[in-house]
Formats: structure tokens, C-alpha cells, sequence
């Protein structure tokens, strides 16, 4: 390679840096937050696992598992995929570890990076963020409208209101081989391709799904699951939607819903943006009641959600929100001298033990530059210690939003500073 070329990040990565990075982490952080609060418990997840896992797990028939994963051999001849989604890996987790041996639900909650190989576009990565949530071991409807209710309650807590969520249910293992039949004697005799016949003959429900125009007009009358659902599976659906409206969570029913994945039975839901264009999800899930089991655990159910930390960040960009501050710290310290270093070096310290966010300027900058630097840094307040306020005691301590100057004792200035940042850390109209 010439030396004067320069490394990229690859293509098809959502990469951040600040101060665009900071939203980022508020909405991670924002999106996780309800979880911790239902009781969930933090799991952290290999970022890669056995091919055949998710060959089992999400199914040979889906395009994440034919065409999307990132598979390779590893040094031992073993099969290595990078995780294209967060649920298999999690039920591997709890199976290997017995969680599900103890109290159920088991209820857990895990955040990071995801893998598909697929043709990059605005809101569609190769490598993308998710927070996801899944409790594990009972099939109350109770828990689904949970579960639900988390996700939900990120987005709201975020400011997005410009977001719909959709529900259905995709029936259970004793009803949808019935509808199934149905489905494709329906689709049968239509006017389709050859690679959507073999779609229709292997996964039927997929078909649905399809975007094209001339596959849709042919799709108005066919059967929907939500029509064919048995007594029971009906039933549950019904009580999920009443603990929904109970919790005051609104929804669209949507009987054509098809997800990407093959494990979704009964419950199953989408939140989508209208504003984000043609990759409108931003988040999703269902339950998933023989996944466990095929996987080499117990029978037992399950219901979770994965959400999109980059598109919920761009769904804020589109509604114009501001998920964080972009400030890097509130205090910023100007040296004026190797003496005033040596003190500000550890009010530093004694600040930031105390909670408060603190840059200084380094390198020996003039006053100009380093004030420049304050400016940059979105602090509130910016400290100038040099020789003569040594002698005198005090450093000048200048609130950046007004303009207004004043000596502070350097023997209280640590306990002043402190509570200036808190003072303006309080929300207006909120006591102090």
C-alpha cells in the first residue's frame, strides 16, 4: 500500500464520534434504562458463536441465515458466524449456564453490535447497534404486554412521538400448519415467479411480505393467520392487547406483519417510523415459543425485542430532538503558568471525584486559544488561574452562557464550582 494512503472505516458501518457520539450513548442508555427497571438483568454475549446455532435458531429458510450472515473457519476448522442477532445467542446462554433451572421468568437484558451482510443504504448497516430484552419460562400474556410496554416506553422516554407500533399474532405450533396449507393453496394459484414459488413452497409466510407491485394486488384476498388463529391462541392475543391498553400503549393491529425471523409464534410487533423512508423499523420482536427447545433446552416459552440504536437515533434527528448534551464537560480550567498547572491539575482531580466533568487546557496554549478550546467544549463555566490571581488567592471563574466574571478563594473553589454545575443541572421550575 503507498504511503500516502489512509485506512477507512469499512463500508456499511454506523461509526460515531463526538459530539455525535454522545446522542448515541444517550439513546443506548435511554432505550436500556425501563429494562433495569422491570427487574432484567444484564447478560453480555459473545459477539461471535457456532454457525449452527443460528442455523437452528433463526432458520435455514430466512435471509438473514442464506444470505446476510458473516460465516467463516476458525484456526480449529470450526464454523464462526458474527452474530446477526441477539436472541439465539441469549437462549444458548441461559441453556449453558442453567439460569432457567431457577426462577422463571429469567429475565435479561444485553446491548452491542450486530453483523449482516447487506447492501448498505440510509438506516441499514452492516454492522449495526440493538439493545434487546427476553424473559424466558411462562407464557402469560401479562409479561408480553411487559415486554411491549419497555420497548415502548424507550422510544417515548427519547421524546419520539412520530413512531406507530404494530401487533398481530402468528399463532402457535398447533394452528399454523392448517393456515399454512391454506396459505399455499391460496398462493398456488397465482401468477408468480419462479423464486417466489420456491419462497412459497418453503416459508409461505414470506410471501406476504413482498414489496413488488404486481405480487401485492395478487395478495389482497389471501388468508391471514389472525383469521385462522385456534381458540386458545386467540384468547391470548386478546388479553395481551387489554393489559396494552391498560398500560395506556397504543397500537395498530396488522394482520400481514411477517418478521425476519422463522423462531416468532403468537405475539408478535414492530415500531415503525414513517420518516426514516424505506428501512422505517426501528425496532421489533415477538415470542418465541419452540425456539428454547430446539436448541437443545427446555420447553420452555419466551417472548423478547431488539431495538435499533442507530435508527432510533436518526428518528430523533428526523423529529429534530436533541437526545443529549453535547457538551463534553462543564468545567474548563486555563492554566496560565507551570504553577497555576500544578494547582488546577488538582482541582481537576477533585472535581471529577465529586461528579463533575472537567477538561483543561494542556500544552501551555495562550489565553486566546485556550478560551477558543472553552468555547468548543460546551462548558458552563471556565476557570483562569495565572500568576497575579495566585498571589491573590482567587482564580476569575467566567460563566459562559452570561458573560459574567468574578474572583473565586482558591480554597473554595472546588465546593463553589461544585455547586454552580449543580445549580445549573437543575430543570427550571423543579426545587432546588
Amino acid at each position: 500500500m503507498a504511503g500516502s494512503s489512509t485506512f477507512q472505516a469499512p463500508k456499511g458501518v454506523a461509526e460515531y464520534v463526538p459530539p455525535d457520539s454522545n446522542a448515541w450513548l444517550a439513546v443506548r442508555d435511554a432505550l436500556s434504562a425501563p429494562a433495569r427497571r422491570a427487574g432484567y438483568g444484564y447478560v453480555e454475549l459473545p459477539v461471535f458463536e457456532d454457525t449452527g446455532l443460528f442455523v437452528r435458531g433463526v432458520g435455514e429458510s430466512t435471509d438473514v441465515v442464506s444470505k446476510e450472515m458473516y460465516t467463516f473457519e476458525d484456526r480449529g476448522g470450526r464454523s464462526i458466524t458474527l452474530r446477526p442477532e441477539g436472541t439465539a445467542g441469549v437462549m444458548r446462554a441461559v441453556i449453558e449456564h442453567g439460569l432457567d433451572r431457577g426462577q422463571l421468568p429469567v429475565k435479561l437484558w444485553y446491548a452491542g453490535q450486530f453483523f449482516r451482510a447487506e447492501r448498505p443504504q440510509a438506516g441499514r448497516y452492516r454492522q449495526f447497534s440493538q439493545v434487546g430484552v427476553e424473559a424466558i419460562g411462562t407464557d402469560d400474556p401479562a409479561l408480553d404486554a411487559e415486554v411491549v410496554a419497555i420497548a415502548d416506553e424507550g422510544f417515548r422516554s427519547l421524546g419520539l412521538s412520530g413512531y406507530r407500533l404494530e401487533l398481530t399474532s402468528l399463532g402457535c405450533a398447533q394452528c399454523r400448519p392448517a393456515y399454512r396449507e391454506r396459505l399455499q393453496e391460496f398462493l398456488s394459484a397465482l401468477d408468480l415467479d419462479e423464486a417466489t414459488r420456491a419462497r412459497a413452497a418453503l416459508n409461505p409466510l414470506r410471501v406476504l411480505d413482498d414489496k413488488r407491485e404486481e405480487v401485492r394486488r395478487q395478495l389482497v384476498d389471501a388468508p391471514l393467520m389472525l383469521d385462522n388463529l385456534c381458540a386458545e391462541d386467540a384468547a391470548h392475543f386478546s388479553e395481551v392487547r387489554v393489559h396494552l391498553d391498560a398500560l395506556g400503549v397504543g397500537y395498530d393491529i396488522n394482520p400481514r406483519m411477517v418478521r425476519g425471523l422463522d423462531y416468532y409464534t403468537r405475539t408478535t410487533f414492530e415500531f415503525v417510523h414513517p420518516g426514516l423512508g424505506a428501512q422505517s423499523g426501528i425496532g421489533g420482536g415477538g415470542r418465541y415459543d419452540g425456539l428454547m427447545e430446539s436448541l437443545g433446552g427446555q420447553a420452555l416459552s419466551g417472548i423478547g425485542f431488539g431495538l435499533g440504536v442507530d435508527r432510533a437515533l436518526l428518528a430523533c434527528r428526523v423529529e429534530g430532538l436533541m437526545p443529549a448534551d453535547e457538551s463534553r464537560c462543564d468545567v474548563y480550567l486555563v492554566p496560565l503558568g507551570a504553577t497555576a498547572k500544578a494547582r488546577l491539575v488538582t482541582v481537576a482531580g477533585a472535581l471529577r471525584k465529586g461528579g463533575v466533568r472537567v477538561d483543561m487546557a494542556y500544552g501551555d496554549r495562550g489565553m486566546k486559544g485556550a478560551m477558543k478550546g472553552a468555547d468548543r467544549s460546551g462548558a458552563a463555566y471556565a476557570v483562569v488561574l495565572g500568576e497575579r490571581d495566585l498571589d491573590a488567592g482567587s482564580a476569575q471563574v467566567k460563566d459562559l452562557r452570561s458573560g459574567e466574571q468574578a474572583a473565586v478563594p482558591l480554597d473554595s473553589l472546588t465546593n463553589h464550582l461544585t455547586e454552580a454545575v449543580a445549580q445549573a443541572h437543575v430543570p427550571q421550575g423543579e426545587p432546588q
